[in-house]
């Protein structure tokens, strides 16, 4: 059941991923292979070094290969309607913010599925969430949406601290889902629609 429901966040999180990375490639207008190679990157990328970090066998793309069928055929889907998208950059960073909660919840639940502990598991799911993102955005030329003045990566330490709590608790799978979700992107979405953000460091004079 556990392995089951960490799929289905897994495909919900690498088509939006997808999407978003093919979106990027519009905006530099690539070729279609560009689309390919930019959406697939982004919708496994996370995924692929969570499962490297943990050592998993095998990495879940390779157990599964639909998931690059589906990314390559989203990522020409959206090669042929990009065009349709009004303001491409809006749609991808809510695009964005849905993929993040959706994979720090995944993330955080395959590291407590594989034993490991609360720290660790939370860092995953912040790994699998927002390095898709950091690749897409590389390999785009895109300034890094980890640099964006509004609450990124915070929104999925959030998301992946909420599924690991409630799970040490004891709460059902479903429950720690859906809070967990709800906590990641709503403080996304918060940020993106009021320009919430943290106070940040700023430079200072040495002391005499």
């Amino acid at each position: 059941m556990f392995e089951s429901g960490i799929l289905i966040l897994d495909w919900l999180g690498i088509i939006v991923f997808t999407v978003s990375g093919a979106l990027v490639a519009s905006r530099n207008q690539m070729d279609i292979i560009g689309f390919v190679l930019l959406g697939t990157v982004t919708g496994i990328g996370g995924g692929t070094i969570r499962d490297l970090l943990l050592d998993a066998h095998p990495v879940l793309w390779l157990e599964h290969p639909e998931y690059l069928g589906v990314c390559i055929l989203v990522s020409v889907i959206v090669f042929f309607t990009a065009h349709f998208a009004a303001s491409r950059y809006r749609i991808i960073l809510w695009l964005d913010a849905i993929g993040l909660a959706l994979f720090a919840t995944a993330g955080a639940e395959k590291a407590i599925v594989m034993g490991e502990g609360a720290l660790v598991s939370v860092t995953m799911g912040v790994i699998t969430a927002c390095f898709g993102g950091i690749i897409r955005d590389v390999i785009g030329k895109e300034d890094s949406i980890i640099f964006s003045h509004e609450i990124y990566v915070t929104a999925a330490v959030v998301a992946a601290f909420a599924y690991v709590g409630l799970d040490a608790l004891g709460a059902a799978r479903e429950l720690s889902v859906v809070l967990a979700l709800i906590a990641g992107f709503g403080l996304r979405a918060g940020a993106l629609a009021f320009g919430w953000s943290l106070p940040r460091y700023k430079p200072r004079p040495p002391a005499a």
